[in-house]
Formats: C-alpha cells, sequence, structure tokens
C-alpha cells in the first residue's frame, strides 16, 4: 500500500492540508492501514473517516494533517490527546515529536485502548505514546502542564480542565459545537494564567466527546 500512501500525501499537499516537510515525512511513513480494522483495510488511503467500532472513527487523513499543522508540533514536546480511536493520529504526532518528545492519549472505551496499544506496539510507536483508559474530558493531570493538547472528539465547549492542564504559551485544538453534523474547529493559546487567545480554525465533523466534561452518556 505504499504506492496508494504516497499518492494520498502528495494530494493532501497539493490541497494545501500539508503545508511542511516535516508532517508530510511524517504522514508519509505511517502505515494508516494497520490502524483500521480488517474489513475496511482497502479504503486506508481515501481521505475519508472510517468506523472503527463502538460508534467510533478514524479521521479522515486531511483533517489528521490540519491538527498536525496547526499545533505546530516539535520534536522533544509533551503533547496529550483526547480520543485516542485505533491510534493512527497518535502515531502521526509521535513521529513528530521524535523519540525525545511524549504524547498521552487519553481513551473512553477500553476495548478502543487496548486496540490502539496493540496498534501502536505493533508498528514501533509504543515508546513515545501512553495510551490512558479513562474519561479525556478531565484530560490527565498526573502529567501536565503539556506543550500541545488536541481532542478528536467535538464537546459543547472546550473542558476546563483541559485548558488548565495546558502550559502557558501551549496551543489547544479541539472541535466545539452542538450540532451532530457540524461543528467549529477552535485553537486555543494559552497567553497567561488567566487569558486565552480563541482562533476558529473552520468547520468540521467529529464524533461526541463524551464524559465529565463534555456530552453525557445516552
Amino acid at each position: 500500500m505504499t504506492g496508494r500512501r504516497e499518492r494520498l500525501v502528495e494530494k493532501l499537499l497539493n490541497q494545501g492540508y500539508i503545508r511542511t516537510d516535516k508532517v508530510k515525512k511524517a504522514m508519509m511513513k505511517v502505515p494508516r492501514e494497520e490502524f483500521i480494522p480488517p474489513e475496511n483495510r482497502s479504503y486506508a488511503y481515501a481521505d475519508q473517516p472510517l468506523p472503527i467500532g463502538r460508534g467510533q472513527t478514524i479521521s479522515a487523513p486531511h483533517m489528521v494533517a490540519i491538527i498536525c499543522e496547526k499545533l505546530n508540533l516539535k520534536r522533544g514536546m509533551k503533547v496529550m490527546e483526547i480520543g485516542t480511536g485505533f491510534g493512527y493520529n497518535a502515531a502521526v504526532v509521535a513521529e513528530l515529536l521524535g523519540s525525545e518528545g511524549h504524547l498521552f492519549t487519553v481513551e473512553r472505551l477500553e476495548s478502543l485502548a487496548e486496540s490502539a496499544r496493540d496498534n501502536l506496539e505493533r508498528t514501533g510507536y509504543s515508546s513515545n505514546v501512553t495510551v490512558i483508559s479513562g474519561d479525556g474530558t478531565r484530560g490527565y493531570p498526573e502529567e501536565a502542564p503539556y506543550d500541545r493538547i488536541y481532542a478528536t472528539a467535538s464537546a459543547p465547549e472546550i473542558p476546563e480542565p483541559l485548558k488548565e492542564q495546558l502550559k502557558i504559551g501551549g496551543r489547544l485544538i479541539a472541535p466545539v459545537g452542538s450540532d451532530d453534523y457540524f461543528q467549529e474547529l477552535l485553537c486555543l493559546e494559552r497567553i497567561s494564567h488567566d487569558e486565552f487567545k480563541t482562533r476558529k480554525l473552520g468547520g468540521v465533523v467529529f464524533v461526541p466527546m463524551i464524559g465529565e466534561y463534555g456530552w453525557p452518556e445516552d
């Protein structure tokens, strides 16, 4: 599938989703097919979200590229992800952080967390990615503060614990909105202890973020 991966990455580059060489290299290296259920692997390099079970999806590659570019990830950073899924986004971020950086990723559903651990172990990313089972809306205060935080599920508003766990000078990206089929992707930069600068990055569609500071479970 390497040829299909290369064609997808070139397409994302031409469309402007990929803007830097480091994101291009990371997405070229990570085998997306290894993070998708077997029945959907033939669609691994279609630029679309795919179901991974339990009502969850793996994000479309262009959305992974957007998040990575807007976060401006650098080697050696400490990053938190909310919503691990099967671990694809985490693997791309791990490539960008390098062996000296670390990603802590929180997944609410234990079955998905286990699949992500297996996928990351098999593909060689378990050394700088830690998968935590728990309520992602609470973040992971044990390792705070973080240089970067991002969410792959949408909340009615950005959970306060995530804002509290962001370093001053750090950046947080999360989809926010109450509509099932449209949310706004927001980027927050922490200016000081109690001051944040917010930018809107455009309309997106994500699954809901379930938890104490997100949506209630049905």
